[in-house]
C-alpha cells in the first residue's frame, strides 16, 4: 500500500531455495534544502512527514532559534523539497560556526570534542526523573509497539519522548538525528517542558545522539542498542543518564544509575 511514507516495490524474492516475483514496502527517502533569511543553510535527508517539526527543531538544535517564537514565518514547498524559514532577527550564530570543531572542557571534567554549536547550545541535565528498570522496559517496548513504519519497512529510526509514566510523543525517521529533530520541534512548536521527561531511541546511542538529547533538555536517554565510548563520556559530563540494550528484562547504566536503581540494589 502507497502511503506518504512509504511505497509499494517489485522485488525478486528468495525464500527457501525457491525464486518468486514479489513486492515489498519501501519507506521513502526525499531531500529537503533550508534556506533561512534567503541563505541556503542545510539539506537534510529524510522521510516526508512532520517536515515543520523537523525543520523547527533541526535550527533549535543548531543554535539558529531559542524558541518557536524566532520564526517569523516558514513555507514548506514539499513537492519540490524546500524550507524557507525567515527569521525575525538574524540567527544567534554564525553559519560558518556549525562545521568547526571545538575542543575543551565539559563541566570541568574530561576534554571532549564537540562542533562550536554543540558546546554552545547542549544543556546540562537538572532532570528529578526516576524510573524502574520495569518501567525502562515498558517504555521501550512502547516506542516499538508504535512504530508502524518499522514493522511495514524495517527501513526507519524510532524515537519517542516520555514521562515517567508513558509515552507521549513518538516520531520515525530514516534519518536517527531527524527523528529526534521532530520531538524536539514539536516541544518547541507546543510549549513542551522536557526538563522531566525520558527520551527513548530505537539506535545506537552515539556523541551526535547523546548531544542532541543534551540539546533538547532530557536528564534519561534509553536505548535499545549500544553506546560509544564518547557518549558516555558526554553523558557522564552532562549529568544525563545513558541506559543500552533495554531488552525485555535486561538492561545496562553506563551513566548517572542513581536514576534508576535504587539505593543498596546491587547484588
Amino acid at each position: 500500500m502507497t502511503s506518504h511514507i512509504s511505497e509499494p516495490r517489485p522485488i525478486t524474492s528468495y525464500r527457501a531455495g525457491v525464486v518468486s516475483a514479489a513486492a515489498d514496502t519501501i519507506v521513502k527517502e526525499t531531500p529537503l534544502t533550508i534556506y533561512v533569511n534567503g541563505d541556503e543553510f542545510a539539506t537534510m535527508v529524510c522521510s516526508p512527514e512532520h517536515l515543520r517539526e523537523m525543520v523547527v527543531g533541526f535550527l533549535a538544535s543548531e543554535g539558529i532559534i531559542l524558541v518557536y517564537n524566532d520564526i517569523f514565518r516558514l513555507e514548506l514547498d514539499e513537492e519540490s523539497g524546500f524550507a524557507y524559514v525567515h527569521l525575525y532577527k538574524k540567527p544567534n550564530l554564525s553559519f560558518s560556526g556549525h562545521s568547526k570543531r571545538f575542543i575543551g572542557s565539559c563541566c570541568g571534567k574530561s576534554r571532549q570534542f564537540y562542533f562550536h554549536n554543540d558546546m554552545k547550545m547542549a544543556k546540562t541535565s537538572r532532570t528529578s526523573a526516576q524510573l524502574s528498570p520495569s518501567r525502562c522496559a515498558s517504555l521501550m517496548q512502547a516506542m516499538q509497539e508504535d512504530s508502524e513504519a518499522f514493522h511495514q519497512t524495517g527501513g526507519v529510526h524510532n524515537a519517542a519522548l516520555c514521562s515517567t509514566d508513558e509515552l507521549l510523543l513518538s516520531r520515525m525517521d530514516i534519518g536517527r538525528h531527524n527523528a529526534l529533530d521532530k520531538l524536539y520541534g514539536h516541544c518547541l512548536m507546543h510549549h513542551w517542558s522536557v526538563r522531566d521527561k525520558v527520551l527513548v531511541f530505537s539506535g545506537r546511542l552515539s556523541s551526535e545522539v547523546l548531544t542532541k538529547a543534551a540539546k533538547i533538555g532530557v536528564g534519561i536517554v534509553l536505548s535499545k542498542s549500544a553506546p560509544t565510548s564518547l557518549a558516555i563520556d558526554l553523558a557522564d559530563d552532562l549529568n544525563i543518564t545513558a541506559v543500552g540494550f533495554v531488552r525485555g528484562d535486561k538492561l545496562n547504566v553506563y551513566t548517572h544509575s542513581e536514576r534508576i536503581f535504587e539505593e543498596g540494589v546491587y547484588s
